[in-house]
């Protein structure tokens, strides 16, 4: 790399499951490092031990490298609790350049010289010349005068007033590091050149910037992603949303999918396509064209998105994606009921009704099980006079037709003729009979590959459980 090749990183606190957000985030830093023949750097903050656990360090690693970032392509993983010393050092120089403060204030104190509970810290402790001390927390003094100005790549040059910046705390009494000035020394120890993360960083990124020019060191160019909201326009909630990349992919959401359709917050490929090949998306990516308002995550949409996805497989694949859904713990039925043979077969006509694969498992079942779950609304909407007649009418049919779906649906018709049917009413009963659903896979086809006998001896049961 030469010294105007980009190093990006994805800073994620392992706080929990991997947030969609903090996906779309990785996924922006990587393309935009890939585009560059930069770096990627990924690095775990880890300094607040009681909100952190190995496994949800393993999730994150996992989950990028379901999305297609793998341990290959990125450094690290580091923790920033490993460069604590770095962190140490420049509190010392911050300090002895009389860029920070000692300062023993309380919320209380300040609430009670101010009279405001929502206004910041007054600056009461600048010029006391305090040492360190128990109760005493490190300050960074912002300059009395003057704008900081942001370079940001989607929000263009915001500027703030220093004088609306308070003193911010850098170190605790005990000498710990905040997230503020440990984001930074961390940054520019990696030599970060570009910090592209959520907006809601943004209100931080004045103080940091601030914190760069103390330590003498040239800021990254920033690129503030815009704030991922629900259909209510709130900013998505771990307690209140499916936020979760690993629900998603339990679900059985296809990766390819989850990363095109998260690619779009905030950003659009050329023309009116939005579900276009991973290569369209490296090729015309742009990150000056990421649009800064919040961007809609749209779990309707992107259940369309997978769909699609689903349907664009070859069907060998789709038979091989499948296969997860097909044993336990999804499944219902046990290894020797299921048939290989059998789900090859009904795999084309599964694999254009499902928008999730973990809808195979209940499309399926009545291939597989020894009885049909029936569904007891499908049951009591199915079985209504004439359904006995119907019934009966195709145990008798069905037992010497050629078994093919064509026959077997020209048979049909029939009976549904002599009873003044349509063919939609007609089978009804004979498919909650077959397969204990109202709803499901074409009929015919279903009955040809699951076979004559199977269907017969379900149009019996079925027969005697009406009588």
């Amino acid at each position: 790399m030469t010294d105007n090749t980009p190093r990006v990183r994805f800073a994620p606190s392992p706080t929990g499951m991997f947030h969609v957000g903090g996906a779309r985030s990785a996924l922006f830093n990587w393309l935009y490092a890939r585009q560059h023949g930069g770096a990627l750097v990924l690095r775990i903050e880890d300094t607040d031990a009681s909100r952190n656990r190995p496994e949800w360090i393993d999730g994150i690693i996992r989950a990028l490298a379901w999305l297609g970032i793998d341990e290959g392509q990125y450094e690290g993983p580091f923790f920033q609790s490993a460069n604590a010393e770095e962190h140490g050092k420049a509190v010392e120089r911050l300090r002895e350049a009389g860029r920070a403060y000692f300062c023993d204030c309380t919320r209380d104190d300040v609430i009670a010289r101010t009279g405001d509970s929502y206004k910041g810290y007054d600056g009461f402790c600048r010029d006391r010349g305090l040492e360190a001390g128990p109760g005493r927390a490190l300050r960074f003094r912002t300059p009395d005068e003057g704008t900081t100005v942001v370079i940001d790549l989607i929000r263009g040059k915001p500027a703030f007033e220093n004088h609306a910046i308070e003193d911010f705390v850098i170190a605790r009494a005990d000498g710990s590091v905040l997230f503020m000035l440990a984001n930074v020394v961390d940054d520019m120890t990696q030599g970060i050149t570009h910090v592209i993360r959520a907006e809601e960083h943004l209100s931080n990124t004045p103080k940091q910037q601030l914190l760069w020019e103390a330590l003498g060191v040239q800021p990254p160019i920033w690129a503030h992603v815009p704030v991922v909201v629900n259909e209510k326009r709130q900013k998505l909630s771990k307690r209140r949303d499916k936020v979760a990349l690993e629900d998603y992919q339990a679900e059985g959401y296809l990766a390819e999918a989850m990363r095109n359709y998260l690619m779009l917050l905030g950003w659009a490929p050329s023309g009116d396509r939005e579900i276009v090949p991973w290569s369209v998306i490296e090729e015309e990516f742009r990150l000056e064209d990421v649009h800064p308002s919040p961007a809609f995550f749209d779990v309707k949409k992107l259940r369309a998105f997978n769909g699609e996805y689903i349907r664009a497989l070859p069907v060998e694949e789709f038979v091989e994606r499948s296969r997860p859904w097909l044993v336990a713990p999804y499944a219902p039925w046990t290894p020797e009921q299921y048939d290989e043979d059998v789900f090859a077969a009904l795999a084309p006509l599964a694999q254009t009704r499902v928008s999730v694969m973990s809808e195979i498992t209940a499309i399926v079942d009545f291939a597989f099980l020894a009885e049909p779950a029936v569904d007891e609304a499908s049951w009591n909407k199915a079985m209504k006079e004439p359904a006995a007649a119907i019934l009966a009418a195709a145990l008798e049919a069905y037992a010497d037709v050629p078994w093919t779906a064509e026959e077997i649906k020209a048979r049909t018709e029939a009976i549904g003729a002599e009873h003044g049917l349509k063919l939609g009413k007609t089978q009804a009963p004979i498919r909650v009979a077959v397969t204990g659903r109202t709803v499901g896979l074409p009929l015919f086809e279903s009955l040809q590959v699951i076979g004559r006998e199977r269907t017969l001896e379900r149009l019996r049961k079925a027969i005697g459980a009406l009588s």
